[in-house]
């Protein structure tokens, strides 16, 4: 298996990266039109971090890091760190050590298809991590991969410089090109939401808001009394 480091990659302007972290996942899924989330088996091993950054992107063999550790040389300030073994490995490809790499080279954050391990002392460190599995088991370093190519992590494809934000609801990817135009999106989401939750502390509710009483009417679900509806069937 022969593999390949890119060197020279381009990443959103820093500006538009740090925004989307406030945003959150969510947020950022729903302003693209509900794409770019990788799914819910990768999950935070802390709570209450919430990230952006610039991928990294990494393929590795099942229970090799070799590569891991080349993308840590390669990786600057602001940068999140995307492993994706090319099968499923619940390995522990990283632990305190070359998280302490990561966290003085800046790197903001780690995720990964594959696993993690010292997940008490990285909560320690506030690195954050997200992560499909935990695992006390290690790897070795035998086999070559590739750093900065396009993986797809779990539900979505990630190419390197592609922005990465992640919190507690899960890991959303932004395509580069796209940095811009989603960050515009998603505060316009988020203003509605901030005025559509006045409207609810003041008594209004969703199913006027968001005219979902026509909906129901199309799908045929009609209103009647317990009297109307009689015993439900039973």
């Amino acid at each position: 298996m022969s593999g390949i480091v890119v060197t020279d990659i381009e990443r959103a302007d820093a500006a538009v990266v740090d925004a989307l972290a406030a945003l959150g996942s969510a947020t950022v899924h729903e302003a693209m039109g509900r794409i770019g989330y990788a799914g819910p088996r990768i999950r935070p091993i802390q709570q209450d971090a919430a990230i952006s950054g610039s991928a990294i992107t990494v393929s590795v063999a099942p229970g090799d890091n070799l590569m891991v550790h080349a993308a840590i040389e390669q990786s600057q300030a602001g940068d999140v760190i995307v492993v994706v073994p090319v099968g499923d490995s619940a390995y522990g490809f990283i632990g305190e050590l070359m998280a302490t790499q990561m966290q003085v080279r800046g790197v903001r954050a780690y995720v990964t298809s594959g696993g993690v391990r010292d997940t008490a002392e990285l909560r320690a460190m506030d690195f954050p991590v997200w992560t499909t599995h935990v695992s006390a088991q290690g790897t070795v370093k035998d086999t070559a991969g590739s750093v900065n190519v396009p993986v797809i992590l779990d539900a979505v494809e990630v190419r390197p410089g592609d922005v990465v934000v992640a919190d507690d609801d899960g890991v959303t990817i932004v395509p580069l090109r796209r940095a811009a135009a989603t960050l515009e999106a998603a505060q316009a989401r988020a203003a509605k939401e901030a005025a559509n939750r006045e409207r609810y502390r003041n008594g209004e509710i969703s199913m006027d808001l968001n005219a979902l009483r026509p909906v129901l009417a199309d799908l045929g679900v009609r209103y009647a009394t317990q009297a109307e509806y009689g015993d439900g069937g039973r």
